[in-house]
């Protein structure tokens, strides 16, 4: 690491109008404000780090030189770096930028696919849990009632939005909700977080695991899909338990009923594994990658010949290219099975 850093700064186009609606600190929970990764990504870093004394910078306007942080819905597909510019890009579930010199991803999984598959560098990071996020009542004791989904409905599995899932949880003396968005952030009258995308087995390899990291935060088991951002960080049958049809959770959440053993062991483990994505450690992460690697990175691409920089610019893009062929040609032999398995 340099004793100086170059300018760091986090991109948001939008920042302008946040001037009279700027958040106290990161842990301020605005449902307005973080109504998409834009901002619960870009801006709630740039407030930590802040706030933890790192020198950056929030612009709306792309600098010409330094260090830029940006989400990857903020980077125009366009945008190719000069000889003093290293982009960062917060990827998200999207595609990759075509000329982002690094890209930080939310799933582990993610990171190992992208570091053997493309000539991308990538990064994995650990989402932040909920900003201002309210644990479950320890005056609720023992009692298990209420089961929730924190998150958009239409990201729920179909089977759980069906009247008879809710008939089937009244038989068992439970409540099922989905939690509106302005509550986001409270789990104090919860018991238990479900969280299924779809029983088909797929693995959502650009998903973070953030909903498993909230049900440590908060203290309450969380019952989840077959999803590989929750399967890397999977240390214990007691973090989280897997289910891939309804009569699974049916039967997770029977047990989680009856065995309130089972319960204080899984919420004590939870504990314990909050500690790793606490915002201090997560910061920590952040200052270790800025430092240690896009800095060095900066370094190299500003001392790098002009060939040099357009040669990686425009292998990416082509890169790019390859992988969207790819795709297409998959999507093409899914809808091909999918016509042929009807017939």
């Amino acid at each position: 690491m340099t004793d100086k850093l170059p300018p760091i700064y986090f991109y948001l186009p939008q920042c302008e109008d946040l001037a009279d609606n700027m958040p106290d600190s990161a842990e301020t929970y605005m449902p307005g404000l973080y109504r998409d990764g834009v901002y619960a990504w870009t801006l709630q870093t740039y407030l930590r780090l802040k706030a933890d004394g790192f020198p950056c910078e929030l612009v709306g306007t792309m600098p010409a030189e330094g260090i830029v942080l940006a989400h990857r819905d903020s980077l125009p597909i366009d945008l190719q770096p000069g000889p003093k510019l290293l982009i960062v890009c917060l990827l998200a579930d999207k595609e990759q930028h075509p000329y982002a010199q690094f890209h930080v991803v939310l799933n582990r999984e993610e990171e190992m696919l992208k570091k053997s598959g493309t000539i991308w560098q990538s990064y994995y990071m650990p989402h932040w849990r909920q900003p201002g996020l309210i644990p479950r009542d320890s005056a609720r004791g023992d009692r298990f009632e209420n089961v929730a989904y924190f998150g958009h409905e239409r990201n729920l599995a179909p089977e759980l939005k069906e009247p008879s899932w809710h008939e089937q949880l009244n038989e068992l003396g439970l409540h099922f909700q989905v939690v509106d968005r302005l509550r986001w952030n409270d789990f104090s009258d919860v018991d238990a977080i479900l969280a299924v995308r779809s029983f088909n087995n797929q693995d959502y390899t650009s998903k973070p695991a953030t909903k498993l990291f909230n049900s440590w935060h908060a203290g309450v088991p969380a019952i989840l899909g077959r999803e590989t951002s929750f399967q890397t960080e999977r240390q214990s049958e007691l973090d989280y338990i897997e289910v891939t049809s309804l009569n699974d959770v049916l039967a997770v959440l029977k047990r989680l009923r009856d065995d309130k053993e089972w319960r204080h062991a899984m919420v004590e483990n939870g504990f314990r594994r909050a500690e790793e994505t606490q915002p201090e450690m997560v910061v920590k992460r952040w200052r270790s990658f800025i430092t240690e690697i896009a800095v060095p990175a900066y370094e190299r691409w500003c001392n790098a010949s002009n060939w040099t920089r357009q040669s990686l610019l425009q292998r990416q893009f082509i890169s790019l290219k390859i992988i969207r062929m790819k795709n297409r040609l998959h999507s093409w032999k899914r809808q091909i099975k999918g016509a042929l398995s009807y017939r």
